[in-house]
């Protein structure tokens, strides 16, 4: 990809990620602060502002992982590059869609179906905390689709087919799907410290629903993206959010 479009290319997938980020921070994160057992040693404005650059930081290198390594290994996001170049987005779009609303289908199913196992320390925590559905679309979706699919899953796939394969040919399959269930067992474990924060013991019952509940779907999103595209992997996290969502409703 020439350098221009690079650039254009992630700035926008930044742009794109970084608004999950704003509506999750000012959404969600005051619930969660208030949760803490003991009060946050940084006001509410202090922690939004670290959160928003926290979390900056870290979807510009996701970014710029997927756009240095992910060529290479066959791994792209059609419709951001067409957009980034000009092309006919619409026309990127349209493979897309298919696999986003059959794996957002499948994944919303499983999201629902785990609910049957979470531990009750789990359900409780989770009472009177009310995380809009456009956080957890755009946040779920875009921004942690872009840091561990685009991102890790990516830097992960590029060392294997490094150094295991050499850098020949294309990804072994064997290895795709070691870094996409690597990627979502390193996801599902970065809940961990929110659990401990908000007051909960690790039981194993605990840990292995989140790591484990929240690791299952990335498996599949990290196949739509190895498939499919960024794109794809997006939409049916979204996807998925919203049938949770919704399924909850009725």
């Amino acid at each position: 990809m020439p350098h221009n479009r690079s650039v254009r290319f992630g700035i926008i997938l930044w742009l794109l990620a970084m608004s999950g980020v704003v509506v999750l921070s000012f959404t969600t994160l005051p619930q969660l602060i208030e949760k803490l057992p003991q009060r946050a040693p940084l006001g509410l404005p202090l922690a939004i502002a670290a959160s928003l650059l926290q979390n900056a930081v870290l979807v510009a290198a996701a970014v710029w992982l997927g756009i240095a390594l992910g060529r290479p290994l066959g791994l792209s996001a059609p419709v951001i590059e067409a957009a980034a170049s000009g092309g006919d987005v619409v026309r990127a779009l349209k493979p897309q869609l298919v696999p986003a609303l059959l794996g957002g289908l499948a994944a919303g199913g499983l999201l629902l179906l785990a609910t049957r196992w979470m531990p009750a320390a789990l359900v409780d925590a989770g009472r009177g905390l009310d995380i809009p559905l456009l956080a957890k679309v755009l946040y779920g979706g875009i921004t942690e689709e872009t840091l561990m699919r685009w991102g890790l899953m990516t830097a992960l796939l590029w060392l294997a087919w490094r150094f295991l394969q050499q850098g020949s040919g294309v990804p072994e399959p064997r290895h795709v799907w070691a870094s996409a269930v690597a990627a979502s067992l390193v996801f599902g474990a970065l809940h961990l410290p929110v659990v401990l924060a908000i007051g909960l013991d690790l039981s194993a019952p605990v840990v292995g629903f989140v790591v484990v509940g929240n690791g299952v779907p990335g498996i599949l999103f990290g196949y739509l993206f190895w498939r499919s595209g960024l794109e794809a992997a997006i939409g049916a996290h979204g996807i998925a959010h919203v049938v949770a969502t919704l399924a909850g409703l009725l």
